[in-house]
């Protein structure tokens, strides 16, 4: 099976695990929307730059985070802090290459400590932990594909969930990780995309909702 290895330059516009797989149970449902935008007003607090390596802004309803520069990842958050959360946010390749790489984060503590939840538009996914300098997938030797990714231009539904120690990853209402990392326990949530080897990665947000999880019990069942 081929898999992707992941090595990248974070840069921040302001950035014992195992698999599991959907068994068809009954999700419970979270509990009060924490925040959300869905971007049609620019003053709601994301970053708007620009540099040599990319591009974050508000775009047409949208929040854009564009990649100009190869083997570059770009974040963005509303400057929150939260401990327990559900991410839920729909993405699409507006242009670029489909070897790229998108989601969202939580619990950054600043620019160089968070979790990270990815898609790619040629249907990999990863769960991560960035720790400084060091940058790694959890659970995983590199990201892995899945048939539940909409690919090329498509928008994929993607939903992350931070309870406890427990990391899981939904791409379009499929389970498709789950790993334990103790690490970091709250901070800022956001957006992310990159770029491996070809730079342009273009990709486009909407819907972005933080709600309360479900508790661990109820997820537990």
């Amino acid at each position: 099976m081929r898999v992707r290895s992941f090595s990248i330059l974070i840069l921040l516009l302001a950035l014992t695990a195992c698999q599991v797989l959907n068994l068809g149970q009954e999700e419970p449902e979270p509990g009060a929307v924490l925040f959300q935008d869905d971007f049609s007003q620019p003053t709601s607090g994301w970053n708007r730059g620009a540099t040599t390596e990319g591009e974050t802004d508000y775009a047409g309803g949208f929040y854009r985070i564009y990649i100009n520069q190869a083997y570059t990842d770009i974040w963005s958050g509303p400057g929150l802090d939260f401990s327990d959360v559900r991410i839920e946010v729909e993405a699409a390749k507006a242009s670029g290459p489909d070897d790229n790489h998108f989601g969202v984060i939580c619990r950054a503590v600043d620019s160089s400590h968070f979790y990270f939840f990815l898609i790619s538009s040629d249907g990999y996914y990863g769960i991560g932990r960035r720790s400084g300098e060091q940058q790694d997938l959890l659970g995983m030797d590199g990201m892995q594909p899945s048939e539940a990714i909409r690919q090329g231009e498509e928008t994929n539904h993607i939903r992350a969930d931070c309870v406890g120690d427990r990391l899981t990853l939904y791409v379009n209402g499929t389970k498709l990780a789950e790993v334990q990392d103790p690490v970091y326990t709250h901070g800022d949530v956001g957006l992310i995309a990159g770029s491996f080897a070809s730079s342009g990665t273009d990709i486009h947000f909407d819907h972005f909702t933080v709600l309360e999880p479900a508790s661990r019990d109820e997820q537990e069942g």
